[in-house]
């Protein structure tokens, strides 16, 4: 097993580069008298010289404007820092371009690596950012306070390589934005009906094509999945675990009173998913398309408003829907629902992984990591958050007489309905990725949330179909429909797709082997003739353990183990 400590060559190099930039000697001063954005008046940081930092980010940006919206302007203005960003195209999830930077030993100054930290780790090519949190970043180390150890890599590498961004501190759910997905238009029609069931879900749709064959002259689509690369994950394999009342622990099913893993495929009740996913290609209910078709063709699907139900999460169609919602079709947008294989389960979406989640990484090449540090911490500010979660005072919202921070009404609607060009000229909600978060439901020393997500202005956001559906399930927003994390246990091992893993050796030749076979037999299942389908699945499972499963499992549960360890400080056997 290979756990590369490059924390020497991460000291090493940051001694010569404070030897040859001399800004160790800085002070970064955050005192001053609460403004009316909720930040600090001298907040800004110290040295707002120009400076420009390349950046890789492993995710798509479509509405990047390379930093000429409004809030990339603020930034610089107020950080003299210009970001160079390049972001991954297509759905690959950056790993192609990793691999080459790991490969090549070419790096861009600061990274959005996801799931490809491990191949960075054993390059040598992160900083360890234990040191400069320390001395340079007391916005971050205060947030992070109660979150120290989830911040290191490994029990075996204990360096902190990446500042978690995708996931807010203390977060609270006040919505629900995954789960299985109806066209608001259909629940209208066919009176609201009761949605908790894989079959309540498959006869709104069987009942609202038959009575609507097409859409705007097209054929209307009943279910359609994105299977294109890594979103095969999000919109096929998953839910099998999401609607048999599993939580989110990427390809492994956890048991979370032993901590041993498996493939999550090799639940007897994920079998009975894909069995259903079957029944619905078989009646001509799932796109025939759904394990050919290519991103931008699902997605130009979702925006025909032609696709009465998806299974997905948000994020992953929301360009599609904001396109409709431009179009003023809010109607053909979607409601979350927390539909379950039977009545014996309950949605484990919302259950919490506590503070662990892919972020920000300073990279070897950065010639001045102590300036890189201090950005990022800028952007941990209560200026820094107010300004990347709500925008510019006077501009995007205002302050009321009880100093409340207010989004005017016109600016709410290109929120909802311009939302793709509202952010290419905002630059709201495209900065996230550089810096920390305080989390939905957390509020700044004004009394006023730092982000926008919170039960008032959720419900702001809602289009007028959107409300109705809400007020006939007797609910204000999505997440009442869904259990309540506050009833699920925070999981002890965080989110496991953050969890290092063996990059070299047997384990990622089998994983590989693995999700080679997942990907291959999983659609085959699927498509399969009914009466062909346990055949299918039974040598599907056989496949997977021939080629090293089990074995694979059982390192895994090691890992998983150590992870509590090192999290929680218990002793695990």
């Amino acid at each position: 097993m290979k756990w590369r400590n490059s924390k020497s060559l991460a000291v090493l190099t940051l001694a010569g580069v404070l030897l040859l930039s001399g800004c160790g000697s800085g002070n970064n001063s955050n005192a001053g008298n609460a403004s009316s954005n909720g930040g600090s008046a001298s907040n800004s940081a110290e040295d707002t010289s120009p400076v420009s930092f390349s950046f890789f980010g492993a995710d798509t940006s479509p509405n990047w404007n390379n930093m000429q919206d409004d809030v990339g302007k603020e930034i610089t203005a107020k950080t003299g820092v210009t970001i160079n960003a390049e972001y991954d195209v297509g759905s690959g999830g950056g790993q192609s371009k990793i691999a080459l930077m790991a490969a090549s030993g070419q790096y861009p100054d600061l990274i959005f690596a996801k799931g490809e930290v491990g191949k960075l780790v054993d390059a040598g090519a992160l900083v360890d950012l234990t040191d400069l949190i320390d001395k340079y970043a007391p916005h971050i180390k205060e947030m992070m306070k109660d979150s120290m150890n989830r911040l290191k890599y490994s029990n075996e590498d204990e360096a902190i390589y990446s500042i978690p961004t995708n996931v807010g501190v203390d977060n609270q759910y006040f919505d629900a934005t995954g789960g299985f997905e109806v066209q608001l238009r259909v629940l209208e029609e066919l009176g609201y009906p009761e949605i908790k069931t894989l079959d309540d879900y498959e006869k709104v749709l069987k009942e609202y094509v038959a009575k609507h064959p097409t859409t705007d002259g097209q054929p209307t689509i009943p279910l359609t999945l994105n299977a294109d690369d890594w979103k095969i994950v999000i919109t096929v394999t998953n839910p099998a675990f999401i609607a048999t009342g599993a939580p989110d622990d990427g390809e492994y099913y956890v048991n979370p009173e032993t901590y041993e893993a498996m493939l999550h495929y090799k639940r007897p009740e994920e079998k009975e998913y894909f069995r259903w996913l079957n029944k619905m290609y078989n009646e001509g209910l799932l796109d025939k398309d759904t394990f050919v078709q290519k991103d931008d063709q699902y997605q130009a699907k979702v925006s025909s408003g032609r696709v009465l139900g998806l299974i997905s999460q948000e994020w992953e169609y929301q360009n599609a829907e904001n396109a409709l919602k431009t179009a003023g079709k809010n109607e053909y947008t979607y409601a979350h629902f927390p539909v379950q294989l039977d009545g014996t389960t309950q949605d484990h979406e919302l259950q919490s992984a506590g503070l662990d989640g892919y972020g920000i990484s300073i990279t070897t090449a950065c010639k001045d990591p102590v300036r890189a540090i201090k950005f990022i911490d800028w952007l941990a500010s209560d200026e820094g958050q107010v300004l990347r979660n709500w925008g510019i005072e006077g501009k995007h919202y205002t302050v009321d007489e009880n100093g409340q921070r207010v989004i005017p009404q016109d600016v709410q609607d290109r929120k909802v309905n311009d939302a793709n060009n509202f952010a290419k000229e905002s630059g709201i909600g495209l900065y996230r990725v550089f810096g920390p978060t305080f989390g939905d439901g957390v509020k700044d020393s004004t009394g006023n949330y730092y982000t926008t997500n919170f039960p008032e202005q959720i419900v702001a956001s809602y289009s007028e179909p959107e409300k109705a559906a809400l007020k006939a399930y007797n609910a204000t927003t999505w997440k009442d429909l869904f259990p309540s994390e506050k009833d699920l246990p925070v999981k002890e091992w965080g989110a496991l797709f953050n969890m290092p893993v063996p990059t070299d050796g047997d384990y990622q030749v089998v994983f590989q082997k693995t999700q080679d076979i997942i990907r291959k037999r999983i659609p085959e299942a699927v498509l399969a003739k009914p009466a062909d389908f346990d055949k299918v699945y039974d040598s599907f499972i056989a496949e997977l353990n021939k080629a090293g499963a089990e074995k694979m499992e059982a390192e895994y549960t090691e890992l998983v183990k150590a992870r509590v360890a090192l999290f929680t400080g218990k002793d695990v056997q």
